[in-house]
């Protein structure tokens, strides 16, 4: 597959990449305020680090980002349908000044089947996605956790978050959880435990330039060994620091996991 690369839908490559194939970002910044957030380090800082999300310059309005997303996703669509969509990686999708357009996003995807991945801090969304029109099989409501509210000071608590993901679950929408970054090993292991029952997927990665202690990384591994529900993909990160690439046990995945079927010549990264 070429790699593409538009103005809103492109192929997200690196950590991103463990994510989703396809990817969707409409703004930069975001007004959550979390102290590790990858987006505020190093040379990318200045461009997509910005305390509130704004509207990328490549669009003109929203109108106008509708119809260049539509264009993309037309352009694109075979390969997307089989993925899914993931929003998104440059803000919180969800939050007040980015729901909108993510909204009526999603209902162009809902046109064309095309599944979609949602990544949040925020909670006060989720009634607008009730509406009995929503196909609800093709949208994959995933929460970041990591059970630090003092690090991400302007959104939900993680309280919230996983009260928030047990309701998703309840009205039939596929969950995930972002276990990344893993602040410490216990607070990881204690909001797995907490969604294990109404999760569908957990991925698990480790702060860019954190410390780690091994004897603690190898127990919390042990962890989710043992754990044997539900699915779990294992980030590049956490397997390097462990040395350990032996999984085998139908509970863990491959970054191609697909959440929306289980058909398993079908990618999907989520």
């Amino acid at each position: 597959m070429k790699e593409f690369k538009g103005n809103a839908i492109y192929n997200p490559s690196g950590k991103a990449g463990e994510y989703s194939y396809w990817a969707c970002n409409f703004y930069i910044g975001c007004s959550n305020g979390c102290t590790y957030c990858f987006n505020k380090k190093g040379r990318s800082a200045k461009l997509l680090g910005g305390d509130s999300a704004t509207l990328k310059k490549s669009f003109k309005d929203n109108n106008n980002a509708l119809e260049i997303f539509e264009k993309e996703l037309l352009q694109n669509l075979p390969e997307i349908k089989k993925s899914g969509l993931f929003f998104s990686f440059t803000t919180d999708p969800m939050i007040t000044e980015t729901m909108s357009l993510t909204l009526h996003s999603i209902l162009i995807c809902q046109r064309y089947n095309v599944p979609v991945k949602i990544l949040t801090k925020e909670t006060r969304f989720i009634n607008l996605l009730l509406y009995p029109s929503l196909d609800r099989s093709l949208v994959a409501v995933g929460f970041t956790l990591t059970g630090h509210d003092n690090l991400e000071p302007n959104a939900s608590t993680n309280s919230d978050r996983i009260a928030a993901m047990d309701a998703m679950s309840q009205e039939g929408f596929k969950t995930f959880a972002s276990i990344e970054p893993i602040i410490d090993f216990k607070s990881s292991q204690e909001m797995i435990e907490q969604v294990s029952g109404f999760c569908d997927l957990i991925k698990v990665g480790l702060e860019s330039g954190g410390k780690y202690n091994l004897k603690e990384s190898y127990e919390f591994m042990s962890f989710l060994i043992n754990l044997k529900k539900p699915k779990i993909y294992i980030k590049e990160s956490l397997r390097k620091l462990v040395s350990y690439d032996d999984f085998d046990d139908e509970f863990f995945v491959e970054r191609d996991y697909n959440l929306f079927t289980k058909n398993k010549g079908v990618s999907s990264d989520c």
